[in-house]
């Protein structure tokens, strides 16, 4: 599987990331192309090497109708500076950035690639979540002063670009350094390093904490992180392919601003994704009703719910109901869940989930054509027939449903 770690020993920004995967070889000219797509308007890409401890990185500007774009942070809040005046109209208008809602709509009505409108909407929508609970509002209300701005969009879809371009199949990461101690100028006032937002996106991620009063890591980098990364990686053998090393605007004195990619292969048995946790506790449901609700949130589309018998506060039996979901359906399982319980309120949580890889096929048996799900596990195959399978066949032979499953997994495990 191929894979992007990001070693962020000076944290991580999204223009630090183009420059890592232009250090490594893509060019330029291609994530450009794609760019377009977008009609941003007279956008351009501005490479250069820069030298730091001895390692050269590649330093990539974004250039709007002719002006560098220079972003002290990528947050909702931070303040914008050009390094000169423009007298378009348009080009002033983008200061002000744009909503969450505007962005969404621009990639999805956008001729960019699935996986790039994915991967960019995951972004803004981890930037907009954090933003909501920092300012007590909804993503529908909030709109983006930087990241909405031409040059941060273009760090954040241009980012999607190179992973696709680089057949990316999975990234992971070191911890992620913040820095601490320092001090940004905002809209609304000082904010302390790291960034609020920052922290909000990364809550749940490995974070370090150095005594660096710098910015490391911007809101717009966290958002990356906790977007497209698996988890860190620890103690996996990597066969490394190409490294790239992209440069930050500041220059640090106690280490090299730059951020490290690099790509290669590692062996996987299992895919990760990530999943949305939905639970609520209910003491007063007819435990009828349970079998229904399950079968309910399961036809709206969750992948699986359970229900576990819990004692709850003075002493009352209950149900804690779990149900699991991809995030798009979220809001409509929830519904789902509101509608056939007594619960009223729910607890939601965004978990990572590793599972086996897994084919299905159809294979002949002494019983016919079974279908049946193959995975591997130490190299070793591992064939299981289909539950709704051994039904079907325990009720055409007129055998025990046990009996069958025992003649099938002995027949499709032989050594």
């Amino acid at each position: 599987m191929r894979i992007a770690y990001l070693d962020m020993f000076a944290g991580i920004a999204g223009d630090m990331v183009l420059g890592a995967f232009v250090s490594a070889g893509l060019d330029p000219n291609r994530i450009k192309s794609e760019i377009d797509k977008l009609g941003l308007g007279n956008i351009e890409l501005r490479v250069r090497k820069i030298v730091r401890s001895g390692i050269t990185a590649m330093k990539v500007d974004v250039v709007v109708a002719g002006e560098i774009e220079k972003v002290e942070d990528l947050g909702a809040d931070i303040h914008h500076h050009r390094h000169k005046h423009s007298h378009d109209d348009s080009h002033h208008a983008d200061e002000h950035g744009r909503s969450y809602l505007e962005i969404k709509h621009l990639l999805e009505s956008s001729p960019l690639s699935e996986r790039v409108k994915r991967d960019s909407l995951e972004v803004f929508r981890r930037l907009a979540e954090a933003e909501a609970r920092i300012h007590d509002t909804t993503v529908e209300k909030i709109h983006f002063h930087e990241v909405g701005a031409a040059d941060s969009i273009v760090d954040i879809v241009g980012t999607a670009v190179c992973m696709e371009l680089f057949g990316i199949e999975a990234v992971y990461t070191s911890p992620i350094r913040v820095g601490s101690g320092g001090y940004i100028e905002a809209k609304h006032g000082v904010l302390p390093v790291p960034a609020p937002a920052a922290l909000e996106i990364l809550t749940g991620y490995p974070v370090i904490f150095n005594d660096i009063p710098h910015e490391l890591t911007t809101p717009t980098g966290a958002a990356i992180v906790a977007a497209l990364s698996k988890g860190v990686l620890n103690d996996r053998e990597m066969e490394i392919g190409m490294i790239g090393y992209g440069a930050g605007s500041r220059e640090m004195e106690r280490l090299p601003n730059l951020l490290r990619v690099v790509i290669g292969e590692i062996g996987s048995v299992t895919d990760e994704d990530h999943v949305v946790v939905v639970e609520t506790n209910m003491d007063d449901i007819n435990p009828q009703l349970i079998p229904h609700i399950i079968e309910k949130v399961i036809s709206a589309g969750a992948t699986d719910a359970y229900v576990t018998a819990v004692m709850m506060k003075k002493g009352r039996p209950g149900f804690l109901l779990t149900v699991l979901m991809s995030e798009p359906i979220m809001e409509k399982v929830s519904n789902e869940i509101f509608a056939q319980s007594t619960t009223l309120g729910l607890r939601i949580q965004y978990v990572r989930r590793s599972k086996l890889r897994r084919d299905s096929k159809t294979i002949r048996t002494s019983f016919g054509d079974v279908k049946v799900k193959v995975s591997s596990v130490d190299g070793k195959m591992r064939v299981a027939p289909e539950f709704e399978e051994c039904k079907r066949i325990a009720g055409e032979k007129g055998m025990p449903l046990v009996e069958v499953m025992q003649r099938l997994n002995a027949e499709l495990n032989r050594t």
